[in-house]
């Protein structure tokens, strides 16, 4: 045996059977639903129970944020939606052609990261139009819900999907 053999040994790449694959999922979407627009949703909470220091954190946090995302949207627009576009093909084509697991779980991890950022670009495109605190937060809060809708379905497609591949792996080889 040699130690090639050994290292694919320990290095599983049964994506769907890997323990570390379901907490990388529980904490990608664990993240995304947390930071909704690079504001943390415990500070759109405490702006919204009427704390004035939380408010303007919030507003402060929001807006620089905004800016931020839509400077990198705009600055890297066509590259960043290329090399996407290529990413997203390249995964369909080794994860659905040729059937490589680990491709399809980057796949399941990465489609709706995509969608969750389009909504993120919008979101920050309204933001830098300019709102007042209380429609900025419902705007945050309303972000939080269309991402974690995204994150449910993803997960239960993942979670389908997965289960679905560990059901028909031989455990015999």
């Amino acid at each position: 045996m040699s130690l090639l053999d050994t290292a694919l040994e320990l290095i599983d790449f049964r994506s769907f059977s890997n323990l570390w694959f379901w907490i990388a999922l529980a904490a990608l979407w664990s993240t995304a639903s947390h930071w909704v627009v690079g504001v943390p949703f415990d500070l759109v909470r405490r702006a919204a129970a009427g704390e004035p220091q939380a408010l303007d954190d919030m507003v402060v946090l929001a807006n620089i944020q905004a800016r931020r995302i839509l400077f990198i949207a705009d600055a890297t627009g066509l590259i960043s939606t290329a090399l996407t576009f290529f990413m997203v093909t390249t995964l369909t084509l080794l994860g659905f052609l040729y059937w490589i697991e680990f491709a399809q779980a980057l796949l399941l991890l990465f489609l709706p990261m995509m969608v969750v950022f389009w909504l993120t670009v919008r979101t920050a495109r309204r933001i830098d139009e300019g709102l007042d605190p209380v429609d900025l937060g419902n705007l945050l809060a309303q972000h939080r819900r269309m991402v974690q809708g995204v994150g449910v379905v993803a997960i239960f497609v993942t979670s389908m999907f997965g289960m679905w591949i560990n059901m028909n792996h031989s455990a015999l080889g």
